[in-house]
């Protein structure tokens, strides 16, 4: 999701609501960073990589090219169901990959680079009150009044940098997940998990961008072998040199990050990319 310090202070009652929320917006587009800049070129810089050049046996399910998301739809941005990142991020996940396969594990990612015309649709969203479609499951205790407030919900993310990504452990030998069903009856998204929409990854507590504090990386409320699963994960990428964002045992960053001020703007697609080879054929994955 697109999780930053939100510009907002506190709850605002009655009519001003809308008028103070749109206000915050364009706080936090303008003060994310005194040196930030747009780069909507449609181009990506050349550090930029599709992750299945540089390591083809992580998984990708791509939430947002798919209506699967809190969204309910395809994501602006998103031409392809591809992971791409920039090349030290990739390849620092690389390393944490083949530590992981020896241990009976494979890394999944949900999102990787994140175009900011996405973002921007998660603020259009966010800011039609009456689209409920996905409460149920992403958010179904968070009013959507409060998405801003609460940090949900912002005018920029990290993944528009290029070395922030989604990711989750999944045990081998990885089970295909069926596919959503638009319209099909939601399950929030910390019941437990037996009950919440099928996902090959491991019991993680919660599922993928559930807004809810049990997402929580260390929330005390999470024990057991679900606390183990999102600590071996953070430990296994933090010795590559990413670093977990704490309201989100999914989200991580690869550090230092070769574009630590620029927001991007190209689609989600190999076309984007340079000399972007072919994957190896589906079968030869874990």
């Amino acid at each position: 999701m697109t999780r930053l310090t939100s510009a907002a202070g506190g709850a605002v009652r009655g009519p001003v609501r809308g008028a103070v929320t749109a206000l915050a917006v364009l706080l936090a587009l303008t003060t994310a960073s005194a040196t930030a800049r747009a780069d909507t070129g449609p181009k990506a810089p050349a550090d930029f990589v599709a992750l299945r050049t540089v390591d083809w046996t992580i998984l990708q399910e791509i939430r947002y090219f798919a209506p699967h998301n809190f969204v309910g739809e395809r994501v602006d941005g998103y031409r392809a169901p591809l992971c791409i990142l920039t090349r030290p991020a990739a390849e620092a996940l690389h390393k944490a990959q083949t530590k992981l396969l020896r241990q009976g594990y494979t890394l999944k990612v949900y999102d990787c680079y994140r175009p900011q015309s996405a973002v921007n649709h998660f603020v259009r969203w966010a800011e039609d009150l009456a689209d409920q479609t996905m409460k149920g499951e992403f958010y179904p205790n968070v009013d959507k009044t409060r998405l801003f407030e609460d940090g949900y919900i912002a005018g920029r993310s990290g993944h528009s940098r290029g070395s922030t990504l989604d990711v989750t452990l999944v045990a081998l030998p990885a089970r295909p997940t069926r596919p959503y069903v638009p319209g099909e009856p939601l399950v929030p998204c910390f019941a437990p998990q037996q009950q919440r929409f099928p996902d090959n990854s491991v019991d993680m507590g919660t599922g993928y961008d559930c807004f809810d504090t049990l997402s929580h990386t260390l929330d005390p409320r999470i024990q057991g072998e679900q606390r183990a699963n999102r600590l071996r994960l953070k430990s296994t990428l933090e010795e590559q040199g990413f670093v977990n964002l704490a309201e989100e045992w999914w989200h991580y960053t690869f550090e230092p990050e070769p574009h630590p001020d620029t927001y991007f703007d190209f689609p989600v697609s190999a076309k984007s990319l340079t000399g972007t080879p072919e994957p190896p054929p589906h079968d030869a994955r874990p």
